[in-house]
């Protein structure tokens, strides 16, 4: 299979192409995140302001369909499948290279110091925690509520029911909307399928030496693709449940190796410090943007402002997905949920093996930072490079990893097939085919186009249009949510009306046996002067 530098080299217009193409995806980039990166940081913020709000309001207390109904999975299965479409490949990504990054590059004060070894956990955390659950939250909450409780179709369009009226659902405005969930879904599933490409590459380099290059990318593409589709055959309640409970495991003894094996008392002292910075200063780093040049010229362009983009236009996706298998959860557990375990796996994951990471490139002065300077993939293999059992080590990464990117392709699938089928909750085999072929397909053309780069640029240009659809999608909920507080139709509201009415049937009765015991009282003392 031939390389893209093959093509350059041989084909003088194709490498015309290629060279303009990078350049057209760096100036994207670029006017996205300088001209709109404010709306991204102050977007993330108020998603997770809402997220909280629905958790602690008495709208927590309406369910997600029924009153009466149970939840569709268990809590186990439910949180390994919604972990396993949300995070899964990122987390392999950027575990160790993230913080090493930060520690070479902070966003403030000085490199390569104790204060940047803080600071580099302390922001993966911020960039992996409550803001990106919140914007899957948001998304999710909505599709189920309107599907579950009103009846209407899984569709992003049905979220907007209170806007749109039932009637323009499928009309224009609704299709319109669909159509940009689509596309933002195939941007943001490509981007995190292209990373699982790239890591998978990495592992095959660190273990052959195989030039981790596009060749080998479209192989594991062609691959793990297929795999994904095979997966996709068996439906959610085997493929993708089994697959996701099983990688959770094999996850989680990883990363018990590595804590127990790797400096175990400096892992748990930065996580202890770098989980209290994270708390003591979210809102700071929530709307921090650096306006005035005070920071690292470019942090928040290539950091949080990317990262928000990409969570944001892989919202429909995962939002969807959740929603999907959510189905019988009260708002407030299903916020829970949601927003509180996956950050604090999220926190213990990067303090594991970005701590290690840390403390290898800090007080032993390794190489970790050269590999992921070449090449991002390789810092997660890098830092397993010096655990003992190596070699298997990486192996069991990269199935893990293959296993994230089969059910993340699987879930994607799902999603997309329910967009394009009129809110079918299970689309034709056919269809959930065609769509794993396009992503796969999708995610080798941005991977030929530019790597990394033309990765980040389609999450950012991808996530702006839903992230104003998301701003509708928050009014049309609370609006829904308060008019049915108002009508005393939610399960809460419900019970203190009844508490209500009883209280009044009691004390009518008290006040009917006290007139009755005073009427008494009147005819016995009549009595009594009447004798």
């Amino acid at each position: 299979m031939y390389s893209v530098r093959y093509y350059r080299s041989h084909f003088p217009s194709f490498r015309r192409f290629y060279d303009k193409f990078g350049t057209y995806v760096d100036k994207t980039f670029t006017w996205v995140v300088e001209t709109l990166g404010w709306s991204f940081i102050l977007g993330g913020s108020i998603f997770l302001i809402v997220a909280i709000y629905l958790m602690i309001s008495p709208l927590g207390e309406i369910k997600l369909g029924d009153d009466h109904e149970k939840p569709a999975y268990s809590t186990p299965a439910w949180f390994a499948m919604l972990f396993s479409a949300g995070m899964g490949i990122g987390l392999l990504f950027w575990g160790v290279s993230e913080p090493i990054n930060h520690y070479m590059w902070p966003p403030h004060g000085e490199a390569e110091t104790p204060a940047a070894v803080h600071k580099a956990l302390q922001y993966s955390f911020f960039h992996w925690g409550l803001h990106p659950w919140a914007v899957y939250a948001i998304v999710a909450a909505a599709l189920a509520y309107f599907s579950y409780r009103k009846n209407l179709p899984m569709l992003l369009s049905s979220t907007l029911e209170p806007l749109l009226g039932r009637k323009r659902l499928n009309g224009f405005w609704g299709n319109t909307i669909n159509i940009i969930g689509v596309i933002s879904t195939l941007f943001g599933i490509s981007t995190s399928l292209g990373l699982g490409v790239m890591q998978i590459g990495g592992g095959f380099e660190q273990l052959f030496g195989i030039p981790n290059d596009t060749g080998l990318w479209l192989m594991i593409i062609l691959v793990v693709t297929g795999l994904a589709i095979l997966s996709t055959t068996s439906g959610i309640d085997k493929g993708i449940k089994w697959l996701s409970q099983a990688n959770i495991g094999v996850a989680g003894l990883l990363l018990l190796f590595v804590l127990i094996l790797g400096p175990t008392l400096f892992i748990l002292e930065a996580l202890t410090h770098s989980t209290g910075g994270y708390i003591q200063n979210i809102f700071k780093m929530s709307f921090g943007i650096d306006a005035a040049g005070e920071g690292t010229e470019g942090w928040y362009d290539a950091w949080t402002i990317f990262y928000w983009a990409w969570w944001i236009s892989w919202a429909p996706f995962v939002g969807a997905f959740i929603a999907r298998v959510s189905r019988g959860r009260t708002i407030r557990s299903f916020t829970m949920g949601v927003l509180l375990v996956p950050t604090v796996i999220s926190i213990v994951w990067f303090s594991v093996f970005g701590g290690a990471g840390l403390f290898l490139e800090h007080f032993k002065e390794s190489s970790i930072w050269n590999a992921v300077s070449e090449d991002e993939a390789q810092g997660f293999f890098a830092l397993l490079d010096t655990f003992p059992f190596s070699s298997v080590l990486i192996i069991i990464a990269m199935l893990s990893l293959t296993v994230f990117f089969i059910t993340s392709a699987d879930s994607g699938t799902y999603v997309i097939g329910m967009l394009t089928s009129k809110g079918n909750e299970n689309p034709p085999l056919g269809l959930r085919i065609i769509w794993g072929i396009i992503e796969g397909g999708f995610a080798a053309v941005l991977l030929l186009a530019g790597g990394l780069g033309a990765l980040q640029t389609a999450a950012v240009v991808g996530g702006f249009p839903f992230m104003l659809i998301m701003f509708l999608m928050i009014g049309c909920l609370i609006y829904a949510l308060n008019r049915e507080l108002k009508d005393g139709s939610l399960p809460q509201e419900r019970a203190r009306i009844y508490a209500a009415l009883e209280d009044l049937r009691e004390e009518k009765k008290i006040r009917k046996g006290i007139i009755q015991d005073q009427s008494t009282d009147k005819s016995d003392k009549k009595n009594k002067l009447d004798e």
